[in-house]
């Protein structure tokens, strides 16, 4: 590890890996805010979360579409990473499936608003949605494995399937404040369980 060459200097490392956790605080709070307000939600309603001035937003995120690409690959990220940890928690496989569901409906909502913040830049937009696959299918596929094996759900379901199926019980939340898509994303799953003998 390098050493400060002058007394009280921090070193380099550890200034990175300070600015590191700064920002995924920031995304973070983003993310939360997104997922009560909208991508639209006032800049200062975000620093507030996060606990920093305006300013450090827009030195790390000049423009909301920068903050809201920050935060959808954060979430795809935070997403992957919850897979495997919860299904080594949990007390069965099926619960570690719907922790990880509620997860990605939080981060479906959010996503909602990807579009309008990206405009035209269709470009960018597939290549977030590619990512966003290449991230989320297989730890979901392990999700619905680990269940079947247990025999917690019927086999059958498949990741992109059940990945789409959610997201279009997510699509009315925008327009509709009456609509509750994590009513009905539960009823789906519920669907998906294997009936025990009686």
């Amino acid at each position: 590890m390098p050493t400060p060459s002058h007394p009280g200097e921090v070193p380099a490392r550890s200034k990175r890996a300070d600015a590191q956790r700064n920002q995924q605080t920031l995304l973070t709070a983003a993310a939360a805010v997104f997922v009560t307000c909208g991508v639209d939600a006032p800049i200062r309603r975000i620093a507030a979360e996060a606990g920093v001035g305006m300013g450090t937003i827009y030195r790390h995120f000049p423009t909301r579409a920068d903050l809201v690409v920050a935060v959808y690959r954060h979430q795809v990220e935070a997403c992957a990473e919850a897979g495997p940890r919860l299904l080594a928690d949990a007390d069965s496989p099926f619960t570690a499936l719907r922790r990880w569901v509620d997860l990605f409906v939080d981060f479906l909502v959010t996503k909602h608003g990807l579009a309008n913040a990206l405009q035209s830049d269709s470009n960018g937009f597939d290549a977030l949605h590619a990512y966003f696959l290449d991230r989320l299918v297989p730890i979901c596929g392990q999700l619905l494995d680990a269940a079947v094996e247990a025999g917690d759900i019927r086999p059958g379901t498949q990741p992109y399937e059940l990945m789409r199926g959610i997201g279009n019980l997510c699509v009315g939340h925008d327009s509709d404040s009456r609509y509750d898509p994590r009513r009905l994303v539960e009823l789906l799953l519920q669907g998906l369980r294997e009936p025990r003998p009686s």
